[in-house]
């Protein structure tokens, strides 16, 4: 059975920095290619970041250089590093597996995880 639990979230100010992770199991994690989402209130699913499994990174206009995935593929984690964090942030934040390298949209991912709450006081 695959699952993905995401941890790290929480309440942080504006310019804090805060680091997630994805605890992966049940799937051939060092292979597959890893995502980051998040989810505002009335807002569709919306892609972060990704890395596939030689490392190559791909991230969304808007992280601007503020944000860093990462993966470790000896204790099946991935993570996602995120500094500078802005009231616009504040989402439910989704960790996702599957196989389209370079993938940006939901239906290029296989597995979620139940996601982590992130939200940013000004």
């Amino acid at each position: 059975q695959v699952q993905l639990v995401e941890s790290g979230g929480g309440l942080v100010q504006a310019g804090d920095s805060r680091r997630l992770s994805c605890a992966a199991s049940g799937l051939h994690f060092s292979r597959q290619v890893l995502g980051w989402f998040r989810q505002a209130p009335g807002k569709d699913r919306e892609f972060i970041a990704s890395i596939s499994w030689r490392e190559n990174a791909d991230y969304a206009d808007f992280v601007e250089g503020r944000f860093i995935i990462s993966r470790d593929n000896v204790k099946n984690v991935a993570y996602l590093q995120m500094n500078n964090l802005k009231p616009e942030d504040a989402a439910v934040y989704y960790c996702a597996a599957g196989w389209t390298d370079l993938g940006r949209i939901v239906r290029d991912y296989d597995y979620w995880g139940q996601g982590t709450q992130v939200s940013v006081s000004s």
